[in-house]
């Protein structure tokens, strides 16, 4: 059965759009998914589903149903996200330090003349480089201090972002296998 990763953007972050581990595992549930994993409070949801039919779309309007509030979710099957560990272009440079690596996953493909626009703006020592859906990101300061924020990456992309750190994506890609 295929396994899917689930990411939701902007939920429990500095007390807003509070959604608890276990009532999101039961809402999936009640979804008709199998094996549901939650990982930390940011909504990280993990879920076999043999029935594919736009699940975006449903998990969105079951959040918003339960909880009253449009909640964003981007979807990663197993193989995009074992794709993804291996084709970050900063793991090539020994000098990186990999905690201060994150990855932005994108709602969709951009459109070569937003990525064009948007290639053009630098903020070093911060680094950014576009591959299909996702961003790998580069913030040797860390990502608090960088401009290169969500914010950032959905208006020059006219996209909808979520990030996670690199530990983050490594882990989840881990927990779907």
């Amino acid at each position: 059965m295929p396994v899917y990763l689930s990411i939701l953007r902007g939920i429990n972050v500095g007390g807003h759009r509070k959604i608890v581990m276990s009532d999101l595992r039961a809402l999936y549930e009640g979804l008709g998914f199998s094996n549901v994993i939650t990982y930390i409070q940011s909504g990280n949801v993990i879920f076999t589903n043999d029935n594919n039919p736009d699940l975006t779309g449903r998990i969105e309007q079951s959040v918003f149903r339960k909880y009253g509030f449009q909640v964003p979710v981007i979807i990663r099957s197993q193989q995009e996200m074992q794709d993804l560990l291996k084709s970050n272009p900063f793991l090539t440079r020994p000098e990186i330090n990999k905690d201060k690596l994150h990855v932005t996953f994108l709602s969709g493909e951009p459109q070569p003349a937003d990525i064009q626009k948007t290639m053009e703006i630098n903020y070093p020592p911060d680094e950014f480089i576009i591959s299909g859906r996702h961003i790998f990101l580069f913030c040797p300061f860390g990502s608090g201090r960088s401009k290169l924020t969500i914010s950032f990456f959905e208006k020059n992309l006219k996209l909808t972002a979520t990030t996670r750190n690199w530990n983050t994506v490594t882990e989840l890609a881990g927990l779907m296998r």
